[in-house]
């Protein structure tokens, strides 16, 4: 069995298919994407940026990786993996996109739980460059591509599966891309995630999200599953990483900033909701 790039991609300006030549992507209109060293093509056009360097920064990316490659989050990928082989059972070939991939930790730990069973085709995406230049180095058996989930350059029903960890999900393209029965396997925060970090950093905490319950027009909900552990961190560098892969960094004030830097050890609450939702 074997994990191999995703091929079917499609142009970001006009949606016609891209093919491979030499060192670049064409499409019959002649729009050409460059692959860049390391492997990935960056296939977001300047004009549907909001900023010159969009999504997570270079630091950013590097402490989700310390992070992620720690092992905190594995029983969130465990449980992501087992609900992606119950979306391909019975398939010759397992067909993901990981949208939103950061350094591409959750889709390579897939491929290589689903390897052993069938052929994978994988791709991963994120609109942060560094987040996708990280994810190549580390792995060069995906297709990896700088791109936005609200165009996502990808020929219509060419998908298995959709993954959407912590991220900004466009459910109409998802159900473009899927395949009919595809399924996303979308992760949020519950409410308690993180509560003891945001309970240092904040004034007051917010309420949850209204909308958590709500099944995305196209869908219908194959099941929930709710992920939760005690962590304990133990050093102020690895509490700093959290912090920095996180929004909480941005949105936090000053003042809370300065408190998660006095901290030498924290033990908090990882709560994440892993809902499937299949194309109807």
């Amino acid at each position: 069995m074997t994990v191999s790039p995703f091929e079917a991609l499609a142009c970001p300006l006009d949606g016609q298919p891209l093919l491979r030549a030499d060192r670049s992507w064409r499409c019959e209109s002649g729009h050409s994407f460059d692959i860049a060293r390391h492997g990935y093509v960056h296939l977001l056009p300047v004009q549907k940026k909001r900023s010159l360097d969009p999504g997570d920064s270079k630091e950013m990316v590097a402490a989700r990786q310390r992070f992620l490659n720690a092992g905190y989050y594995e029983r969130i990928s465990d449980a992501v993996n087992v609900g992606a082989a119950d979306v391909v059972q019975g398939h010759a070939t397992a067909s993901f996109l990981d949208a939103g991939c950061g350094e591409g930790y959750y889709v390579r730990r897939l491929a290589n739980t689903l390897e052993g069973s069938q052929d994978v085709a994988g791709l991963g995406l994120d609109i942060s460059k560094w987040a996708v230049l990280a994810a190549a180095k580390q792995d060069k058996r995906f297709r990896w591509v700088v791109g936005s989930n609200a165009n996502l350059p990808v020929l219509s029903n060419e998908l298995d599966g959709v993954l959407c960890l912590f991220g900004f999900p466009v459910y109409g393209e998802f159900r473009r891309v899927l395949k009919p029965g595809g399924q996303i396997l979308q992760i949020d925060a519950g409410p308690e995630h993180l509560k003891e970090l945001r309970e240092i950093i904040y004034p007051e905490l917010k309420s949850d999200r209204p909308d958590r319950e709500a099944v995305p027009e196209g869908f219908h909900l194959v099941g929930s599953e709710n992920v939760k552990y005690s962590l304990t961190l133990g050093s102020q560098d690895v509490i700093s990483d959290l912090l920095a892969m996180t929004p909480h960094l941005y949105r936090a004030g000053a003042e809370g900033l300065e408190k998660a830097a006095a901290l030498t050890t924290l033990t908090v609450t990882v709560d994440a909701v892993l809902r499937r939702f299949q194309k109807t």
